[in-house]
């Protein structure tokens, strides 16, 4: 019985681990813009229209790069900074793993869907 609960145990731990890879469509923004459900009313406040100016500005700010789903307003945290900044603004399709209680995905890649 101890040893059923060791592997109980051990499978729980090692759980996350073993999470499989996923493909998330969506837009690079940044997490100020993507909490307001989108760009619309910092374009209004800057009198701009480019979502990338918008997002590299907004993370300059203090902002983090997340990914954006349109339809749902959804965002996702993504754990690596670099990657996201070529695709500023763009829509993107992002592998990687989904932590869902910190709605992070843990990124092994960014492209452009095609």
């Amino acid at each position: 019985m101890k040893k059923l609960g060791l592997c109980i145990g051990a499978f729980i731990a090692l759980a996350p681990a073993l999470a499989t890879a996923a493909n998330f469509t969506g837009e690079i923004m940044d997490s100020q813009c993507a909490k307001a459900g989108g760009h619309e009313s910092m374009f209004k406040k800057e009198g701009t229209n480019d979502p990338k100016a918008c997002t590299l500005a907004c993370v300059k700010a203090g902002g983090k790069f997340v990914l954006f789903q349109t339809g749902s307003k959804n965002y996702y945290n993504l754990d690596d900074q670099k990657k996201p900044e070529a695709f500023a603004g763009q829509k993107v399709e992002v592998s990687g793993t989904l932590d869902k209680a910190t709605k992070t995905i843990h990124v092994t890649g960014i492209k452009a869907p095609g």
